[in-house]
């Protein structure tokens, strides 16, 4: 680890003045005078030599062992896992870098899934060949998440959805049979639940609502349960219709009549692990990898053995998950294209690499998955997730990304604290997204 750490130093050293040089040439974002035209066709890949693996932290150990595994049968083939903060943002600010100074450092990168289009649309990433991926075996979200105006760009890698945790021995005790599907069924739950002795100073629902881009996530969660969309098809802003309002009602409403405790206006996902993990909600929007700390029976979770899961709730039936996860790309400026195309085969396949992945730390990009005994019987949560990321919409898939999800911030955040009202920040919204999408 340390190794690896010092590489990145190092490389930052020596690349320090060329990329300050690129930045004030093109600027971070990246808006050349083709940003936004669509890949070409997929590049020849040849050449075949060391590569480097431009990455997130492993926290989970797959990863590593799988370049291991890589190594071992390649040895004139190398990988070098290049570790990158884990900061989102600094993450994408140096692989934008990198790329801005063509700079042949990195080979196949490691992208959050929001990056896609800002990453093929300046030509930082290549488009895949048709048969790079077994795209028909893959969730249709991830696949479309990993596609740039009908290209695919990136292998999916691994993938992540909502979940709706509850308690369910308090909807047991309040006479509530299922868990409820809409936001009004839950309004009624409760009611009940809150009026049992057991459930005294309780809350009844959270997501994450600080000013972050959890709350983009909620925020475009709330709006696709509603029936709406944050921008459509092409990338055109649509948060000035009776839906956008809706869902953004949701929220604003939440807050409003007590449903969700004040302090979750400061929430992230652990401050909504620990309240709900700490027996304080009823109700709890968050991602799968809580699932392990909620059911630690150590004596740390209240609720361990007292919770399940479900799909979001929406307006008229079951929510719309916002997708999130990983894809892999690779850079044009790497010489040994050939072996990162081969490598990124290798890392995304569904027995070697991706059941691996699933046993421990991070959901799968492969359906079959889900349903597999042994993964099953260690995260017994994964077919509910499965139904989840079926339904699971991205977030909007733009080229200015940064600017787009700051301005849904700004404008979702001023509704729900009462400092605009619900017309006003969607007209807002809806005039800033339009410029950017000029």
């Amino acid at each position: 680890m340390r190794q690896r750490r010092r590489t990145w130093q190092t490389l930052l050293a020596t690349t320090a003045s060329l990329t300050v040089a690129a930045i004030a040439l093109t600027g971070c974002g990246g808006t050349g005078t083709d940003a936004q035209s669509a890949p070409k066709a997929a590049a020849s890949f040849e050449g075949k030599g060391p590569i480097n693996y431009v990455s997130n932290r492993d926290a989970s150990g797959a990863a590593n062992k799988t370049i291991e595994e890589w190594n071992a049968a390649h040895p004139e083939e190398k990988v070098t896992f290049i570790e990158l903060p884990d900061s989102a943002d600094q993450q994408r600010q140096q692989l934008i870098q990198n790329a801005q100074i063509k700079s042949d450092t990195f080979s196949v990168l490691n992208l959050d899934v929001v990056w896609t289009s800002e990453f093929a649309a300046n030509k930082w990433i290549l488009p895949l060949p048709e048969d790079a991926v077994p795209t028909d075996k893959m969730i249709p979200a991830t696949v479309n998440a990993a596609t740039y105006r009908d290209t695919l760009v990136g292998a999916p890698y691994y993938t992540d959805g909502a979940l709706f945790y509850f308690r369910s021995d308090l909807l047991k005790a309040a006479g509530i049979a299922a868990p409820p599907k809409t936001w009004d069924e839950m309004k009624t739950a409760c009611k009940a639940i809150l009026a049992l002795p057991e459930a005294a100073g309780m809350s009844c629902y959270t997501g994450q609502f600080d000013k972050n881009e959890a709350l983009t996530v909620n925020f475009s969660e709330a709006v696709a349960s509603a029936g709406g969309t944050v921008v459509d098809a092409d990338g055109k802003p649509t948060v000035n219709t009776p839906e956008a309002k809706a869902g953004l009602n949701l929220l604003v409403d939440g807050f409003k009549d007590g449903m969700f405790p004040s302090d979750a206006i400061t929430y992230l996902e652990e401050q909504g692990r620990r309240a709900f993990q700490d027996g304080k909600l009823v109700f709890m929007r968050n991602w799968p990898f809580l699932h392990a700390s909620l059911s630690a029976t150590d004596g740390s979770s209240k609720v361990a053995g007292k919770f399940s899961i479900t799909s979001i709730p929406g307006t008229d039936g079951p929510g719309v998950s916002t997708l999130g996860g990983r894809s892999l790309a690779i850079s044009p400026f790497t010489p040994n294209k050939a072996t990162a195309l081969e490598f990124v085969k290798f890392f995304t396949s569904e027995e070697q690499a991706q059941k691996r992945l699933a046993l421990s730390s991070r959901a799968p990009v492969y359906a079959a998955l889900f349903e597999d005994p042994a993964v099953v019987a260690k995260r017994p949560f994964f077919p509910t997730l499965l139904t989840s990321l079926t339904n699971a919409q991205p977030r909007p898939k733009v080229v200015q990304y940064g600017a787009t999800t700051k301005a849904i911030q700004e404008e979702a955040y001023a509704a729900i604290t009462g400092e605009k009202d619900t017309d006003t920040a969607l007209n807002d919204m809806q005039a800033k997204l339009t410029e950017l999408a000029k």
